[in-house]
């Protein structure tokens, strides 16, 4: 399906839940709705969907204008953040439901195979119920796919499972996306889970549409800082310089070697990521001291809350380190690393991707 909305507003009262927004979706391609809670993604899939009309603004599917057409007259599948399954059926029929309903034939071998890709094959028979919270997601996943809907929404779907199975389901889904068999709308609050699915995303905040396109660009180069910080996890770290004769001058007489453009401010706030924090230095690297605020180990990766001349810190070191409270430690950056954002908030400079 070939989705535009064109200048979409949404209001509830004397609540606004979307500023005025123009998306269109790349067919037939994962699109990624990356934001906070609040910041308007569900709002925006019910508009996507009919199940809400915008309060202005148009829904273009394929050339026609299906605004205000109810979600019964179009053909979407929508899976929740809470599995919706019809309890008193079993699995089989759960994921037949849809099938039945447009009197398709082969429906058993249609459930079977998507029973088998979703690995819920041995639960035909059971009801929902009877099931662990992923088995059920994976029921409501499978249903939806068996719809063949032009159009997939799904919201925040994988949210109330624990992490083991978030990872799992997020490789299945992956893979089963990249038939190219639908256009997929995907709402997730978690940066990784964005980068993860590839396709394309649209950063929204607060009702706003922030910025859309390829996740690799759009994660490579945020036009401001509050994309960066709805696609940073842990949050990019900000600190506030000034233009210099040769860069960037920061605080404690800290001096980075940036090449800005002549239309640049005088005032500039400089973004590092967490991972372009170092505890070992390479050549190039500015250095500066500090001390450990808090280490915390999750996963395979450590961050290590640090205390700096030029402010708080948050540093991501891949594998396990052992930091003491108020050890010193110094901690390295490379210019060519940072981003420098203007007065205004808009970005300046960006890495070069061989840089990160």
């Amino acid at each position: 399906m070939e989705l535009m909305l064109e200048r979409i507003e949404k209001q509830v009262g004397a609540q606004t839940h979307l500023y005025p927004l123009d998306l269109t979706l790349v067919p037939r391609a994962v699109t990624v709705l990356l934001g906070a809670t609040q910041a308007g993604k569900t709002s925006l899939m019910r508009v996507m969907a009919g199940l809400d009309a915008p309060s202005k603004g148009r829904v273009v599917a394929d050339g026609t204008d299906v605004t205000g057409k109810p979600v019964r007259e179009r053909n979407v599948a929508m899976v929740y953040q809470q599995f919706i399954n019809y309890p008193s059926m079993t699995v089989a029929d759960n994921i037949a439901s849809p099938l039945k309903l447009r009197g398709e034939r082969g429906i058993a071998a249609r459930v079977k195979q998507l029973a088998a890709k979703l690995h819920i094959e041995p639960f035909l028979k059971r009801l929902p119920a009877e099931l662990s919270g992923g088995q059920q997601q994976r029921v409501a996943l499978a249903r939806a796919l068996a719809k063949q809907a032009p159009l997939m929404l799904l919201d925040e779907p994988l949210v109330n499972l624990d992490y083991k199975l978030r990872e799992e389901l997020r490789d299945e889904l992956s893979q089963l996306f990249a038939s190219g068999d639908s256009t997929v709308v995907y709402a997730t609050t978690e940066p990784t889970e964005a980068l993860l699915l590839g396709g394309y995303t649209a950063v929204m905040d607060a009702g706003e549409l922030l910025q859309y396109g390829a996740t690799a660009d759009v994660f490579h180069k945020p036009k401001s800082i509050r994309v960066a910080r709805a696609f940073s996890d842990p949050p990019m770290n900000l600190v506030a310089g000034t233009a210099a004769m040769l860069g960037v001058s920061l605080a404690a007489d800290v001096n980075l070697s940036v090449a800005l453009p002549a239309s640049r401010t005088q005032n500039l706030t400089i973004g590092v990521r967490a991972s372009a924090l170092r505890v070992q230095q390479r050549p190039g690297d500015v250095a500066l001291p500090s001390t450990v605020e808090l280490a915390e180990i999750s996963g395979s990766d450590t961050f290590v809350h640090l205390d700096t001349p030029i402010g708080e810190l948050v540093a991501q070191l891949t594998g396990v380190h052992q930091f003491s409270l108020g050890e010193a430690v110094p901690v390295y950056m490379n210019p060519s690393q940072v981003y420098v954002f203007d007065a205004s908030g808009d970005l300046l400079v960006a890495p070069s991707q061989e840089a990160n």
